[in-house]
């Protein structure tokens, strides 16, 4: 059992601060404001599936994708950092952090459970980095078939108790957000979006850096 709460550890403490789904709260109320509540906490439960979904296959996939097609891992940070940095920009810049203050008869605006609520608001390209990295990693030593099931149970079993915490964030998003008040959730959205533009761009700078120095 010592390998498979390693391996949990290891999963869980590397993903939940990059995840970070208690920062993303606001940012999943302010893009779905403007839908009931049963559809946003359906939404929030597709969220926590796709992400689910999303760091699985990035850790048990990834590695070999990566090396199939010749990809270098910092190329991938760039290119997700660019992403979320934009995330961010549009979010911090637009005039009405959300749509609920519309007309009457306005039809809500849809948003993806996909995208942007599951990538790359909530699973970014730093997670699924860390997520492809944990998936390259093997048990210290030479492992045997007992050894390796270990880590792969303790690294799922990681990936489950994200899911978990995504889903509980967002679940209970909308109670947050009363007790933050309007004025409160919008100065909350507003700076955590630019702390999320600095987090894309921090993305491609280590991105670059590691590229360069590879090279």
């Amino acid at each position: 059992m010592s390998g498979v709460a390693s391996a949990f550890l290891l999963t869980f403490a590397g993903l939940f601060p990059i995840v970070n789904p208690i920062e993303g709260a606001p940012f999943f109320l302010s893009l779905t404001a403007q839908l009931p509540a049963a559809e946003r906490h359906v939404l929030a439960r597709k969220v926590a599936f796709n992400g689910f979904a999303l760091l699985l296959g990035s850790m048990a996939l990834g590695p070999w994708l990566l090396e199939f097609f010749g990809i270098e891992l910092p190329v991938v940070r760039i290119a997700g950092g660019f992403v979320v940095a934009a995330l961010g920009w549009k979010l911090l810049t637009q005039e009405q952090w959300s749509d609920h203050a519309g007309a009457a008869g306005a039809s809500p605006r849809k948003v993806g459970s996909f995208y942007p609520l599951t990538m790359p608001m909530t699973v970014g390209p730093g997670s699924m980095s860390v997520a492809i990295t944990i998936g390259s990693r093997k048990p210290a030593g030479l492992p045997r078939l007992p050894q390796l099931a270990e880590h792969a149970t303790g690294a799922l079993l990681g990936v489950v108790a994200i899911a978990v915490s995504i889903y509980l964030a967002y679940r209970f998003a909308e109670t947050i957000g009363r007790l933050l008040g309007e004025t409160g959730l919008e100065v909350l959205v507003r700076l955590s979006a630019f702390i999320l533009m600095c987090i894309g761009i921090e993305i491609v700078w280590n991105g670059y850096s590691t590229l360069t120095a590879v090279h």
